[in-house]
């Protein structure tokens, strides 16, 4: 049952305080709900898939070459008499509903002469054709998979050629002379991806003359003694292999809806992007040039395949759907509120957490990300902090005190490699430059310094509710917390700009290449390290004045757009009680990232260039983007926490506040989730009387019964006590005529007859706002920086995406769309190497000891 919005039944007003219920009323997160627990309409915003083992394509996107017959769109791929005939030289690329994942299957009427087909993945349009889109960094492009069909009946790729996100499939039959990709071959032959060894598939003999029949074409100009190869195929398919939890990816223990359905989709594009990343730890680890570090693979340059075992047990949270698939502490830091408030997937959450606690160093570091690194010392001091976030977010939504309880030692060792590097200034000195890959992560650091105070903070609680509190430890962790807030106060604090410096040197309030960051500040607010309600109004302000068109420049990372850093500032102006901009802020960006050029609309991605391209400038190559990246689904917890405001304060939400905040930008909101001790929801409207036409905002509420909170309405509280009703329902007047109308109103009989929506309400116009301008020369200098993540030899963070073995310089020119008009640029050309990385072995200078 939901809640009818605008109102609830009267008998449901009438009804007697809950009946305390058993010790849990929720889902059991170890054995995930089968059907969804809110039905309602909108379940139709849910991308993820009905039948999540057979996902048929839905249109076609282009034909090329000898491509004839057939329907331009795909009505119903399952459908008798729609056909494709496609000839050698001929192509045609496919397009899903959505961003999905998986193996695809085919099935095959009959074959001649060991025929074969070419597959090409993307996420974007934009890199459709006869060359994949890019997981890797040795070349532009990923190569194609050649896919030799063995057999008839139903032929899937084997399990190594998971897929790990794409919209677009092409299928094609090369002619004599096409050699489709950089490498001058195909790769493979589709069925099972090498492990140490591998023997490249054929370069052109079996290009020659293939005839084809696809989806009922048959060929008429072969005969039987014809050595040309020839296949029928009369469907295709994907098996999703993602979100392996639950066999019904729909089974949302979560839900949101409003009048804005730009709003609602984004946060379902969100909660489906963090199914996509979700995994069968099994087929993980696409950076195969870094797997072979531990599986000396022979893989050509541009090869993909997912088979590393990333993690333990049956499913594992990672970075991205189709890239890194490894395990990243940052990114969790985003993921596991957002899965915790839509699928409830908390396994997958502790499998990630225990990968990392099992590779903590024997200095209590914590690694930058999982397997395959671990090996080579790699260290971030955000991301090692992240990880002790993930840990007390799991334990908030999941209750699981007994997985804390024999890690708690370890926990409290990296907590120490973080506090011993808080120095007199009371600020966290950062020993390595790596974060997210944005330059400048050096010295006296606001943003590691901030993470820490949150950190400290949920330290103190978690060891109260494992019952470890100590006298000496809360002393050290309450003082410390003092000394950073007084550090970044008196020290990073711009009072002329109304913003936190990077950090105390040339990045300081003073130094001659001030940078006043997003991720930094977002976290001084989402932390509460701010001293005052002002400062925190000022900072929240004086970010939204830095929006530009596409969404939140991340001034930290020149010519970047950054979901991950936004995601942060969301959070940030929620805690800073401005929801307006986190609102504001969800439609202009995470609306860009649905219905902008080149988008999927349907998952979020990694990030984005500040001219709205899909480059990402982390990389060289705009096809290495993550269309499908699980830092990017802030908005997903936002509006849960910040519009619906419902904030669990204990473990499973024994203790809770709920606190909404409607927002000029909405006539209503609804929505909640569930944990093992039940239902959380809220539905908050605007609405008129009938009789007097006088205004209300009417709010509505339930929660698990035996727990106890507070509710925020109108500049009012009340405190909720186990023994009353499980359910509110009220409403306060909004012009406040008179002073008893300034209280909270019951529902009565007559009221709900009375009173409907607000339909005098429209929406206030969004603000227009100036596009942002690349700078390419600083563009191609931050290149470096993503490229040391790759080198084991290089001690500059701590990281390890090692060097390649087949890595030689090469010069390679960056083709880019400008989105905006629709018209090809060429941009400068750069070395895609540089001379530390060629000489093996070669040390780069750590630049983290000193402020710079």
């Amino acid at each position: 049952m939901y809640l009818s919005s605008p109102f609830l039944l009267i008998a449901l007003y009438l009804a007697e305080p809950t009946v305390e219920a058993a010790k849990f009323d929720g889902p059991d997160y170890e054995s995930l709900p089968l059907d969804t627990i809110f039905p309602g309409p909108w379940e139709g915003n849910i991308r993820a898939p009905l039948n999540k083992s057979y996902i048929a394509p839905v249109e076609i996107l282009n034909s090329e070459g000898a491509v004839s017959g057939g329907e331009a769109v795909l009505k119903d791929a399952d459908s008798e008499g729609i056909s494709w005939k496609i000839s050698p030289g001929g192509l045609i690329t496919f397009e899903f509903a959505e961003n999905i994942a998986g193996k695809v299957c085919f099935e095959v009427q009959s074959i001649k002469n060991d025929p074969y087909v070419v597959l090409a993945y993307s996420e974007s349009p934009f890199f459709t054709g006869r060359q994949c889109d890019a997981t890797g960094d040795a070349q532009a492009r990923d190569l194609p998979l050649a896919f030799s069909i063995k057999k008839t009946g139903i032929n899937c790729v084997g399990g190594g050629y998971n897929r790990g996100a794409f919209k677009y499939l092409t299928v094609f039959v090369p002619d004599s002379d096409d050699i489709p990709t950089e490498g001058g071959y195909m790769w493979h032959d589709g069925h099972s991806a090498p492990q140490r060894e591998y023997a490249p598939a054929q370069q052109q003999s079996w290009y020659n003359s293939i005839g084809q029949k696809y989806l009922g074409w048959s060929s008429s100009s072969k005969n039987d003694k014809s050595k040309m190869p020839a296949v029928a195929i009369s469907k295709l398919w994907v098996n999703c292999t993602a979100f392996p939890s639950n066999p019904n990816g729909r089974a949302y223990t979560g839900y949101f809806d409003s009048s804005s359905s730009l709003l609602n989709r984004v946060w379902y594009a969100g909660a489906w992007t963090l199914q996509l990343s979700t995994l069968d730890p099994t087929e993980g680890g696409s950076i195969i040039d870094f797997n072979r570090f531990f599986d000396h693979n022979n893989a050509p340059r541009g090869a993909w395949y997912s088979n590393y075992t990333i993690a333990h047990e049956k499913t594992v949270t990672t970075d991205g759907a189709k890239r890194d698939r490894m395990v990243w502490p940052g990114d969790m830091t985003i993921a596991v509120p957002g899965i915790a408030v839509s699928t409830y997937d908390m396994l997958a959450v502790r499998n990630a957490l225990d990968i990392i606690y099992e590779r903590q160093y024997s200095d209590g570091s914590m690694p930058y990300a999982g397997p395959p690194m671990g090996s080579f010392g790699e260290f971030s001091d955000t991301y090692h902090l992240h990880t002790l976030i993930g840990t007390y977010e799991y334990i908030l939504y999941s209750g699981d005190l007994d997985w804390l309880k024999p890690n708690w030692d370890a926990y409290l060792r990296a907590l120490v490699i973080s506090i011993n590097k808080v120095d007199e200034t009371g600020l966290l000195h950062v020993s390595s430059n790596n974060d997210w890959i944005r330059p400048g992560m050096t010295g006296h650091n606001v943003e590691a310094s901030s993470i820490l105070y949150e950190v400290l903070g949920n330290s103190i609680k978690l060891a109260k509710w494992t019952g470890k509190e100590t006298t000496s430890n809360g002393e050290e962790w309450s003082t410390t917390r003092t000394r950073i807030r007084q550090g970044i106060d008196s020290l990073l604090y711009c009072e002329q700009d109304g913003l936190y410096a990077d950090n105390m040197g040339r990045r300081g309030c003073t130094g001659p290449e001030k940078v006043l960051p997003q991720d930094g500040n977002s976290w001084a607010l989402m932390s509460n390290v701010f001293t005052s309600d002002s400062v925190a109004y000022n900072v929240s302000q004086n970010l939204r004045k830095r929006w530009i068109k596409y969404g939140a420049p991340a001034v930290e990372f020149p010519n970047v757009i950054s979901p991950f850093a936004s995601s942060f500032e969301l959070l940030a102006h929620s805690a800073a009680g401005n929801n307006d901009a986190a609102v504001e802020l969800i439609e202009l960006m995470w609306g860009y990232m649905l219905d902008g050029p080149g988008m999927t609309n349907s998952t979020l991605l990694e990030g984005y260039r500040i001219d709205g391209s899909v480059h990402y400038p982390a990389y060289w190559s705009a096809a290495r983007n993550s269309h499908a990246h699980g830092w990017a689904a802030g908005p997903t917890t936002v509006l849960m926490q910040g519009i619906l405001g419902i904030k669990l304060l204990t473990p499973l939400g024994k203790t809770w506040e709920i606190a909404p905040q409607l927002t000029k930008w909405l006539n209503y909101a609804r929505g909640g989730f569930a944990t093992k001790l039940g239902k959380f929801e809220v539905d908050i409207s605007l609405m008129r009387s009938l009789s007097t036409g006088r205004k209300v905002e009417a709010l509505n509420i339930t929660y698990p019964s035996g727990t106890t909170g507070t509710v925020k309405f109108g500049g009012k509280a009340q405190i909720r006590s186990e023994e009353m009703s499980t359910n509110l329902f009220v409403y306060r007047f909004l012009d406040d005529s008179h002073e008893e109308d300034e209280e909270w109103q019951a529902w009565s009989a007559d009221d709900l007859q009375d009173f409907v929506r607000d339909d005098t309400w429209v929406k206030p116009s969004a603000e227009e706002r100036p596009e942002g301008v690349v700078d390419w020369e600083v563009l191609e200098a931050n290149y470096e920086l993503s490229e040391q993540r790759f080198n084991p030899d290089s001690r500059m963070a701590k990281m390890a995406l090692g060097q390649r073995d087949d890595w030689d310089p090469e010069l390679v020119v960056v083709k880019q769309k400008n989105h905006a008009k629709g018209e090809e640029s060429l941009r400068n050309s750069f070395e895609a190497n540089t001379a530390e990385w060629q000489e093996r072995g070669k040390e780069v200078e750590r630049v983290g000891k000193v402020d710079l």
